[in-house]
């Protein structure tokens, strides 16, 4: 039973619109939708491929940035989280052992149908597990360094959302259990959430009372659009009103993702063999001590495919009791303690991939392919890119250089889709011919690649938005009407690239 309530809320982060999925909102309705997203990324890196361009022909024009026109019904807003639950740890009865239970809960689980209730309570099981997924094997601490980790909940209806937990030793004195703070949100944002979570656990040290008014007044806050600033007053004893400051990042489409632990973790040469072997959809899995270093490296891999979405399982990280999910002979992406690595090291045809700081082997285990996949020319072309990034950047500077190398890449294997969507008229959506597109692919070291990406299930299910979109030219005709373009560079097909991207990223 209980695993049938896990399955219920663990599968891939994305579904396709095809199959009925209710649109997500973790990108919030501050981002204006899909064309504030695309107008922020199309700034971000119209530069680049300007310069790109220019080594090639002097006389392009230079694209003009976008400025976007925000409707009244676009500042909607969204709540910050649907609900805040603490996880302690309980000794079971007559037994050495650990099991989580819900210690509180903002807000309770009221004035719902039996039917939403139910849902809710299925959730919450599972909540449980991702809090403490190492399982009973806990014994008292004395000393526990406290970590803030994410997973993602999806839904028999194909909607998400987002936990995001902080796990930390209770004060007190003496040994004991640690104890799960987790939020659940349809937001995004695991930078913002961070800080929130200093807030609560700061009240938590005076007095559990001390949370409530705190997360009620964040409650009834509107989430705060890309670039703004939310403000929270707050009532301390000893240190009165305080004023929490909530600031959303300018460039919200990767607020989500924090590439720092990948490349701590990676070097730039493993990390392109293991966006080699996601991009065909292989199996992988990560292994860590750390739930925070699994939650931070999956997530960062998934958004190495834009504007492409993975579409098979993903588990950031893994439950003891959902381990034999690494037995599945499907595509997934999961995230594993190390201690269960004698739980996966028999499976085959996978790659294995240990995240430990200074490991002897990265890759446990692997086809051994995986150096061979990418272009070699491609390959060197986002070595040079990625070695743009500065060692004291900040995680806003980071995203830009490595978002932009790994979109980079996809532009110049198979940006030319366009070209070879064959319109219908009435309406009827196009037809992707894909026997001219790997024939016009360019250069032709690339077609091997190219042969093999088109036949992943991410790529067919971008090509079919593809097809469901409107021609090229209608489309640049309408963003430069809606987004008040005087000018666009006709010549590339970067424009279409993030524009299905960006839709994919709202919808699904």
């Amino acid at each position: 039973m209980l695993l049938s309530i896990l399955l219920s809320v663990l599968h891939s982060p994305a579904l396709p619109s095809s199959a009925g999925a209710k649109m997500s909102n973790e990108r919030d309705a501050g981002d204006h939708g899909p064309m504030k997203l695309f107008t922020t990324m199309f700034s971000s890196l119209q530069e680049k491929f300007h310069r790109d361009r220019s080594d090639r022909d002097s006389t392009l024009p230079r694209p003009i940035a976008p400025a976007l026109v925000v409707t009244s019904a676009q500042n909607q807003s969204h709540l910050f989280f649907e609900y805040l639950v603490v996880v302690s740890l309980r000794k079971k009865r007559g037994e050495g052992t650990y099991e989580p239970q819900i210690t509180y809960q903002f807000p309770k689980l009221a004035n719902m149908r039996r039917s939403q209730r139910e849902e809710e309570e299925k959730s919450l099981k599972a909540i449980l597990l991702f809090c403490f997924p190492e399982g009973v094997n806990w014994a008292p601490l004395t000393e526990y360094a406290s970590e803030t980790f994410s997973f993602v909940l999806t839904e028999v209806d194909g909607s998400r959302r987002n936990g995001y937990c902080r796990r930390l030793l209770p004060s007190g004195k003496g040994a004991r259990p640690p104890e799960a703070y987790c939020i659940i949100s349809q937001v995004a944002c695991f930078g913002l959430f961070s800080k929130i979570f200093d807030e609560v656990e700061k009240r938590r040290q005076i007095s559990m009372a001390m949370i409530y008014p705190f997360m009620q007044s964040l409650r009834e806050a509107p989430f705060p659009a890309p670039g703004n600033t939310v403000k929270i007053k707050s009532f301390i004893p000893e240190s009165g009103t305080e004023v929490i400051s909530l600031t959303r990042p300018l460039d919200s489409w990767l607020e989500h993702v924090d590439f720092r632990t990948l490349f701590r973790c990676l070097t730039d040469e493993e990390v392109l063999r293991v966006f080699a072997s996601t991009v065909l959809e292989r199996r992988i899995i990560f292994m860590a001590d750390e739930l925070s270093t699994l939650s931070q490296v999956l997530h960062a891999v998934a958004a190495l495919l834009y504007p492409f979405t993975w579409q098979h399982t993903f588990i950031s990280i893994v439950p003891s009791v959902l381990i034999d999910v690494v037995m599945a002979p499907t595509p997934y992406l999961l995230g594993v303690q190390k201690n269960k690595l004698d739980d996966v090291i028999d499976q085959s045809d996978m790659l294995i991939v240990d995240l430990t700081e200074g490991a002897e082997n990265t890759f446990i285990t692997c086809i051994g392919d995986e150096s061979t996949i990418l272009p070699e020319k491609l390959q060197e072309e986002l070595l040079q890119a990625l070695c743009c990034r500065k060692d004291n950047s900040t995680s806003e500077e980071l995203n830009k250089v490595v978002s932009e190398a790994f979109l980079s890449f996809f532009v110049k294997t198979v940006g030319h889709f366009p070209s070879h969507v064959k319109r219908r008229s009435g309406g009827q959506p196009g037809v992707f011919q894909i026997n001219s597109f790997c024939k016009a692919s360019e250069p032709k070291a690339s077609r091997q690649f190219v042969k093999r990406f088109i036949q992943t299930q991410m790529f067919d299910l971008f090509i079919q938005e593809v097809e469901r979109q409107p021609t090229q030219e209608g489309l640049v005709a309408s963003l430069s009407e809606t987004i008040g373009w005087n000018r666009i560079d006709y010549n590339s097909n970067l424009i279409w690239f993030i524009w299905i991207g960006t839709n994919k990223v709202q919808t699904h």
